[in-house]
């Protein structure tokens, strides 16, 4: 215990929050849009916020994919920031917006040409025809989403996070605003219901990736980064390195946020009221885990700073102060559930009996906080020290393999209903920060 409270646990603390508060703030930025997506279509009927539910099942999923391809850069460029490389995080800059961008192009492609899969998920039909049309807006928001990820994950790994969060902040405002104009018609906009909230997403991430251009383009910190700067002459072998880091952390989210998504299409076989309550639960647990995969940003940073300098005692000094902080800051949030579990879905529902259940799922998430924190924070410090492979291969297992079987067990076969779903996604949970927590130890004593 003496040892985490040292002068040098104390300092990794200290650098661990100021890095991290911005990226948690953008992070939070990210998964707010569907929050208030869900809040506000609320109000117009239970059957709209089902389809928010079941699109957001699919976009979600693609979603986090896209942001875990665009974390393949930033340990790369902390390594190479460490090292004072400025021609290497040049190049990063430059393979970076070329993937990004290729990237949220091939996403919302394959997501448009396979929203119909939607009616074979045996689902309300009348929840299908409202998700589809709002699920393709959605999608073409990637392509902009995307580019604004590949430049935020530079300047993150030059430690460079406030501005990404002012811009975040600033769209979600914005998209508050075209939601209250454009769902309701308000101050002589058109009212368009369900379709309004996507258009207004659309819009807010548009102007995101804009200000982000600008700010990287046009700020004299990053000039040196562009100095002869060209498209041309691409290189396969960077190319590959960002991949290789960048497509198994997209995996790790989608196995994750791919057993929260297919859990959605699970409770849909219930009723449209426990979908609509497991999204509500869902917006406030998915709040708190993207807050905590700030944390996991920063341990990514401070961890690849560290093993750019092959410092072992650097490196576990900045993944563990990250546990705990996490551990500590989900703590809270836990209490916080359990605490205002009666009041939280009522901020998103009129419903009685949707607040009702969202309120029994509420209690679980308290309890799979802590695990969710810390499997988070793993693999973000494992990928700090390019560690990608073997953590994906749990996240895989844990989630599908373990968790979504146990959550179809104890829903359907012991009749627990969306309880039981939930049940079996805090197994998959526990057993991955266990796994993530001992791999980190185990790596990090090998530098």
């Amino acid at each position: 215990m003496g040892a985490l409270l040292s002068s040098d646990y104390i300092k990794s603390y200290k650098a661990t929050f100021y890095l991290a508060y911005p990226v948690v703030m953008s992070q939070l930025g990210h998964i707010m849009v569907g929050v208030v997506d869900t809040a506000m279509v609320g109000q117009i009927g239970t059957i709209q916020q089902a389809a928010v539910a079941l699109s957001n099942s699919l976009y979600t999923l693609v979603l986090v994919f896209g942001l875990g391809v665009s974390y393949g850069i930033t340990p790369l460029v902390a390594a190479a920031d460490s090292s004072k490389d400025i021609r290497q995080s040049a190049d990063l800059l430059r393979h970076g917006i070329v993937i990004n961008t290729i990237l949220g192009i091939l996403l919302f492609l394959l997501l448009f040409s396979l929203s119909p899969v939607l009616n074979l998920f045996n689902q309300k039909q009348e929840v299908v025809e409202l998700a589809i049309p709002f699920l393709n807006v959605m999608m073409l928001g990637m392509i902009p989403l995307c580019i604004f990820s590949g430049f935020k994950q530079f300047t993150e790994g030059l430690s460079f996070t406030r501005i990404a969060m002012l811009i975040t902040i600033g769209a979600n405002l914005l998209n508050i605003l075209l939601n209250y104009l454009l769902i309701f018609g308000h101050w002589g906009f058109p009212e368009m219901g369900l379709m309004g909230s996507c258009w207004a997403s659309f819009i807010a991430r548009v102007v995101m990736a804009l200000a982000m251009f600008a700010y990287v383009y046009y700020n004299r910190q990053f000039k040196q980064y562009w100095a002869g700067f060209s498209f041309r002459n691409l290189s396969r072998e960077l190319t590959k390195k960002i991949l290789n880091i960048g497509v198994p952390s997209g995996l790790q989210w989608v196995f994750e946020v791919g057993a929260f998504a297919f859990a959605v299409i699970m409770i849909g076989w219930i009723s449209p009221k426990a979908q609509a309550a497991h999204q509500v639960a869902l917006s406030l647990a998915a709040t708190t885990y993207m807050m905590a995969s700030g944390l996991s940003a920063a341990a990514s940073v401070r961890v690849g700073n560290q093993a750019g300098l092959h410092y072992r005692e650097g490196v576990r000094t900045a993944g563990f102060s990250a546990f705990i902080m996490v551990l500590l800051f989900m703590g809270c949030c836990a209490l916080g559930f359990i605490v205002f579990r009666n009041y939280l879905p009522g901020l998103f529902t009129k419903d009685q009996e949707v607040t009702s259940i969202a309120s029994s799922l509420l209690v679980i998430a308290a309890f799979f906080q802590l695990s969710d924190g810390v499997q988070v924070v793993g693999l973000g410090a494992l990928r700090g020290v390019k560690d990608v492979k073997l953590p994906t291969i749990i996240t895989l297992i844990a989630y599908w393999v373990i968790g979504l079987p146990m959550s179809y067990v104890f829903a359907f076969k012991m009749g627990l209903g969306a309880k039981g779903v939930w049940y079996g996604l805090s197994l998959g949970l526990t057993i991955a920060a266990v796994c993530l927590f001992l791999r980190f130890n185990y790596v990090s004593r090998r530098i």
